[in-house]
């Protein structure tokens, strides 16, 4: 197996969790699953289970690397940025047309797998850069602040479209309406 043949199965990988991860705090609602897994149907959520999905992921991608014995470097780096990266290639696709038409599911989806696509080309390309080896560890703290910055963030939403559920009317995962 070769890094680019590793990439296209991380996007399968990452996509198909992203469904999974959709419905995990519903189905295991705890303060933990609400850092890692959307809470509601809000647009900050979604961007929540996308970040997780690649994350997750790239547990599954560092077995299948080392395993394979397949040559990288820069590994956490490029999960991050993978990850960081997907929140905003997601939001310019999307927003424009979710303003335009509205929330389609069919088109929720295409964009989610454009997102992953363009990140994995990314992640690709870091993987086989020699230049970011330095970044592996700050890389590690900085996914671990993402976090931090998403359980905040749960828990304290921005009023903004962006944090609001329009299915149950309410911000983050709190009980109160607008």
């Amino acid at each position: 197996m070769t890094l680019k043949q590793a990439k296209i199965i991380s996007i399968i990988g990452i996509f198909i969790l992203c469904f999974i991860f959709h419905f995990v705090y519903d189905l295991i609602p705890s303060i933990i699953t609400s850092i890692f897994f959307p809470v509601n149907e809000s647009i900050w959520e979604h961007q929540k289970l996308i970040f997780s999905a690649v994350i997750g992921y790239g547990i599954i991608d560092y077995i299948i690397l080392n395993k394979f014995k397949i040559k990288y470097n820069n590994f956490f780096t490029s999960l991050f940025i993978s990850a960081l990266l997907i929140i905003p290639i997601f939001l310019i696709l999307y927003l424009p047309l979710y303003y335009k038409i509205g929330p389609k599911m069919f088109l929720n989806i295409s964009i989610m797998l454009v997102a992953i696509i363009i990140v994995e080309i990314i992640s690709y390309y870091i993987l086989k850069a020699k230049s970011f080896k330095n970044y592996n560890v700050i890389s590690l703290i900085l996914i671990i602040i993402s976090y931090i910055v998403f359980a905040y963030l749960t828990y304290n939403p921005l009023k903004n479209e962006l944090f609001f559920d329009t299915e149950d009317e309410k911000y983050g995962i709190n009980n109160y309406n607008i």
